[in-house]
């Protein structure tokens, strides 16, 4: 055999040998993928495949409605009144306003409060000079001591003349006793009748002289009265120069706050020039302008609530104190004055306030737009396992825009279904309640009939809900107070 031949076949034999070899290499793995698919139902029921992807094969996992809860949230039902309150702008302002004005000129001295400073009633705030002031208090002490001097003279002609009329009384007397007597010895002849006849003049005489210092004391009289009249105007002048004397003395008419300032110590003060302006901060005003349309719903000492902007988050109740019964004709609103109670002087002047008005509205049972599930949702619910499952996997977002899509339709709608959580504890579960819808505003919907207050519903759901089902609750749901 040539050396060609032999290599030939050596070739041939390893080719065969080495072809053997990969067909015993190929049987292992063909022999367990046929094991494989045969026996796949047995490794998942043994076990063997890991749970999640078991859960995720059976159609109990498909379902998703019995084995795992829908997570919800929940709220309490309550009644509120589904239209807003009626919100209108004003400024505040203090519960009055006061300006300390001098009634007589002088130059301004000292202030006694700034702005800013509380002061009490009757407090002294301001002293002008009160030099030419006190002059003219001199003056008419000066002139009264002068008339009252007069009176005295006067009471003293009063005295005088009442002694000559006692004098003059006595002379009468003596003389008409004269007469008398010289008359009585005329006729007996025992004397001249020419010499009775002059007793008679005398008495006569002393009967005029006792008249004169009569009418003498009556006109020394009225010289008092005069005299005390002329005293009793001074001192009417004296008082009234006293009084504008104490003019130069400023003091608050009120307790208050010092709002503004209008003079400095040295300037001339005019009557009817502000010195000072002094708040009233017990209560604060606010002023805002009613449309005539809403003034209807507004009445003296309504209660109201005012939020200013200057405190955040905060509200204030204020009161209706009086009603303008002028409107004004170009824009037909009526100037409305609500009252803030203000005991720590906290609320200042100028402040931006925002007044709600309640609205009269009947309350109801209020619940959001989301708590609803519709007539349409409801016929989509009842479609077959394969519809719930992309339900669940599309969640709230499906929801939310089915009913974004239906909003036209739903706000004709009158029945509704709302889902109430019927049992507390491990397992709670929700029951579907047919309602009666009535206005829906801003993503609230009322609730005519059908639900409590109290009650507690599903607000929210991740998908829709079955009657029956079971619920957890979210960590967004209310709980019931104790």
């Amino acid at each position: 055999m040539s050396p060609d031949i032999s290599a030939a076949q050596a070739s041939r034999q390893q080719t065969s040998q080495k072809s053997t070899s990969q067909r015993q290499n190929q049987k292992i793995p063909l022999f367990i993928l046929i094991f494989a698919v045969l026996g796949m139902p047995g490794l998942t029921s043994c076990g063997i495949l890991p749970k999640a992807e078991a859960e995720a094969q059976s159609p109990r996992g498909q379902e998703g409605g019995q084995g795992k809860p829908t997570p919800v949230d929940v709220a309490i039902a309550r009644s509120e009144s589904l239209q807003e309150d009626v919100k209108f702008i004003g400024t505040t302002r203090p519960l009055r306003e006061v300006s300390v004005q001098p009634q007589v000129e002088g130059r301004l001295l000292s202030l006694k409060a700034d702005v800013g400073d509380r002061v009490a009633q009757g407090q002294i705030v301001a002293q002008l000079d009160d030099t030419t002031l006190l002059t003219s208090v001199n003056q008419a002490q000066a002139e009264l001591a002068t008339l009252q001097a007069e009176v005295a003279r006067a009471r003293t002609q009063v005295a005088n003349a009442r002694t000559q009329v006692e004098q003059a009384k006595v002379e009468l007397q003596q003389t008409q006793r004269d007469a008398a007597r010289l008359a009585g010895l005329a006729r007996q002849g025992a004397i001249a009748q020419q010499q009775a006849e002059l007793a008679q003049t005398e008495a006569q005489t002393a009967q005029q002289a006792l008249l004169s210092a009569q009418s003498q004391v009556s006109t020394e009289q009225q010289a008092v009265v005069a005299a005390q009249g002329r005293v009793k105007a001074q001192q009417s002048v004296l008082a009234q120069s006293r009084e504008r004397q104490s003019y130069s003395v400023l003091t608050s008419p009120i307790s208050g706050v010092v709002v503004s300032k209008g003079l400095e110590p040295g300037d001339l003060a005019n009557p009817g020039s502000e010195i000072l302006k002094i708040g009233d901060f017990s209560r604060v005003t606010v002023v805002v302008p009613v449309s005539e349309l809403e003034l209807s719903n507004i009445r003296a000492g309504q209660s109201v609530r005012v939020q200013l902007d200057a405190f955040k988050n905060r509200e204030f109740l204020g009161q209706v104190a009086r009603i303008s019964p002028a409107a004004n004709v170009a824009a037909r609103q009526v100037p409305v004055e609500v009252t803030i109670a203000n005991p720590k002087g906290e609320i200042g002047s100028g402040l931006l306030a925002r007044v709600s008005f309640a609205s009269n509205a009947s309350q109801r049972v209020v619940v959001p737009q989301t708590a609803l599930q519709e007539a349409g949702e409801r016929g989509r619910q009842a479609q077959g396992g394969q519809t719930q499952g992309r339900q669940a996997q599309g969640g709230q977002a499906r929801s939310e825009g089915e009913s974004a899509s239906n909003s036209q339709e739903n706000a004709k709608s009158s029945k509704a279904t709302v889902f109430v959580v019927t049992r507390e504890g491990q397992q709670p579960r929700v029951q579907a309640r047919s309602v009666t819808v009535g206005d829906r505003v801003n993503g609230k919907v009322e609730i005519l009939s059908g639900l409590k207050p109290g009650e507690r519903f599903v607000s929210r759901a991740g998908k829709p809900l079955k009657d029956g089902e079971l619920v957890s609750l979210s960590v967004l749901s209310e709980t019931a107070k104790p």
